[in-house]
């Protein structure tokens, strides 16, 4: 199978309307860019996204909340975009917010292809509401359902023409997981190298769980709050 595609925008081919994405990174560590900007333009609407957070207010996530493009987000932070705020409470986005490591888990076990599983988190809180709860050595316990997408758009600092993929850093952080829940996974990277250059001991996802990949370029990287220590 010849995975790799030219760019972002041949790669997002097949998103429609109305489809659940998962999108990789940590704050704006290891986000898909270019995934995001072919997806702001190309205007698809109606998306259930599942991402750790919501970009900021032009970067990000943040470009596809401002356009009206998402419906509903499952995350587990969001503080950073004054534009996410706004459609929650004015009622024009559905919002799930999952603890950081259940969220982390539930994209895990539906890469895995495991339906469900029990974690203590959230039990006692409105996250528990209407859960199933069972006790296991003395301590409750909520049943928290698998994740999976239509698609999953990762990024990777390297990757190979069969897929296989190379995080750096932080940016391993929800990709790895992400990729392999996607019923069809889209890697960008910023180095892609024929199969066979990348030493197999260094591979953090096979490229079994990858459909399409291109190498992205332009990449920002950028911070979402800086801190740096006073001058002397």
């Amino acid at each position: 199978m010849n995975k790799v595609v030219a760019n972002a925008t041949e790669a997002i081919a097949g998103i429609t309307d109305g489809m659940t994405l998962m999108l990789g990174g940590f704050g704006l560590c290891g986000i898909p860019e270019n995934g995001i900007a072919a997806l702001v333009a190309s205007g698809v609407k109606g998306l259930t996204c599942i991402s750790n957070n919501a970009g900021v207010d032009d970067f990000g996530i943040g470009l596809m909340l401002k356009q009206h493009q998402v419906r509903k987000m499952i995350s587990s932070y969001v503080g950073e975009n004054a534009e996410f705020e706004r459609q929650l409470l004015s009622g024009e986005l559905e919002v799930d917010l999952i603890p950081q490591g259940s969220l982390a888990e539930r994209c895990r076990a539906g890469g895995a292809g495991i339906p469900a599983f029990f974690t203590p988190a959230g039990y006692g809180t409105e996250i528990g509401e209407g859960k199933e709860v069972r006790e296991f050595d003395g301590k409750p316990y909520l049943l928290e359902s698998a994740l999976t997408a239509d698609f999953a758009l990762v990024k990777a600092w390297k990757g190979d023409t069969h897929g296989n993929l190379i995080y750096k850093g932080t940016a391993r952080n929800f990709n790895p997981m992400m990729a392999a829940a996607g019923k069809i996974t889209i890697a960008e990277v910023e180095e892609l190298v024929p199969a066979g250059e990348l030493d197999p001991n260094q591979i953090h996802t096979p490229g079994i769980y990858v459909q399409r990949i291109f190498q992205g370029n332009g990449y920002e990287k950028r911070i979402e709050q800086l801190t740096v220590r006073p001058k002397a």
